[in-house]
Parts: C-alpha cells; sequence; structure tokens
C-alpha cells in the first residue's frame, strides 16, 4: 500500500538524505550515487543557482511532511554539503 497525503511515510535522517540526494541529483542531472554527503556542492557542480533550486525542491518535497516548511535565506551559506542540508532539515524538523 503505497502512501498518501494524508499518511506520508515517516520521515527520519536516512529519508531526509534521499530527498535532498534524489533533488540535487536530478537538478545536477547525475545519478543519486554520484552524490555523496561530505562532498562540498561546489565539488559536485552546484552553482549558487543549483541550490536555490534544491531549496525549493527540499520545501515542496517537505511540504507533505510540515506544512509551510522553509528553509531560511540566513542559513543557505552554511549549507554547503549534503550532510549539512541534511542535518540543518533533520534538526529544524526534530527528527532522528
Amino acid at each position: 500500500m503505497s502512501a498518501d497525503a494524508a499518511n506520508p511515510p515517516s520521515l527520519d535522517r536516512n529519508a531526509i538524505l534521499g530527498i535532498v540526494r534524489d533533488n540535487l541529483a536530478e537538478i545536477l542531472e547525475k545519478s543519486p550515487s554520484d552524490i555523496v554527503e561530505d562532498v562540498p556542492f561546489t565539488d559536485l557542480g552546484a552553482d549558487s543557482l543549483a541550490l536555490i533550486e534544491l531549496v525549493e525542491a527540499i520545501e515542496e518535497s517537505l511540504s507533505t511532511y510540515s506544512a509551510g516548511f522553509h528553509i531560511d535565506d540566513e542559513d543557505l551559506e552554511g549549507l554547503t554539503s549534503v550532510r549539512l542540508a541534511v542535518d540543518y532539515v533533520a534538526a529544524k524538523l526534530q527528527v532522528a
């Protein structure tokens, strides 16, 4: 049985990682397996426009779990890798 908008699957750090990795892979036209957690976004080929697209995609993906989820503009400069982005989202949503 698939999850629907009323009952989204549970959200944990691995699920957030999957959301970030899948969205970034689509934006950068790479395979999700090419997206490594500790590699800086710039080393993956992500420029500032790609990161804005990533933030928008993450916000949209997470709206199912947290209505109005938003990544603050002033927090963007600190999100320089997949790991930092995942940790930020996990902390903001208070998931393990």
